[in-house]
């Protein structure tokens, strides 16, 4: 885990880059019906808008509520850290998925009259695959990959 803001700035982007990409395939896999390769490269049509927006919410804003409220569940000085890496990767996800959905859908969804319908929608779409990746993928594969690079002591 990052130990300087250095570290935490490099972290935030790495882990926001992989993320917002996923979402943003998995978001347009089901706007199109379906996956195909073709995702991959409309995704990044939509990851220049995204990714300073979710670094932005992320390094600002939700990385100091996340662990706030994390901690109100768990105390930090008893937990083992993986129990205290997946509370605070949990708050992060229920942040930040409600979020990234509401301007999302903003952007992207030309919801009209029916915007709280929608982000609504899309907030309950979103939220099973971003705490699925979060938990499972991303968030150990960031972390796995950060550590090779960065030795903390």
């Amino acid at each position: 885990m990052p130990k300087t803001k250095l570290q935490d700035v490099i972290f935030t982007i790495f882990m926001a880059f992989v993320m917002v990409y996923a979402m943003i395939c998995y978001n347009i896999s089901l706007s199109i019906g379906g996956m195909s390769n073709k995702v991959f490269l409309m995704a990044f049509g939509e990851l220049k808008i995204m990714l300073p927006i979710a670094f932005i919410l992320e390094f600002f804003i939700v990385s100091k509520l996340s662990k706030f409220l994390a901690f109100r569940f768990i105390d930090p000085s008893k937990e083992r850290p993986i129990v205290i890496i997946l509370s605070i990767s949990s708050m992060i996800v229920c942040l930040m998925c409600p979020m990234m959905s509401f301007i999302a859908t903003l952007l992207f969804k030309n919801p009209g009259s029916e915007i709280i319908a929608v982000w609504l929608q899309t907030t309950v779409m979103n939220f099973p695959m971003a705490f699925f990746l979060q938990i499972f993928f991303v968030g150990p594969f960031v972390r796995n990959v950060f550590g090779l690079f960065v030795k903390n002591k």
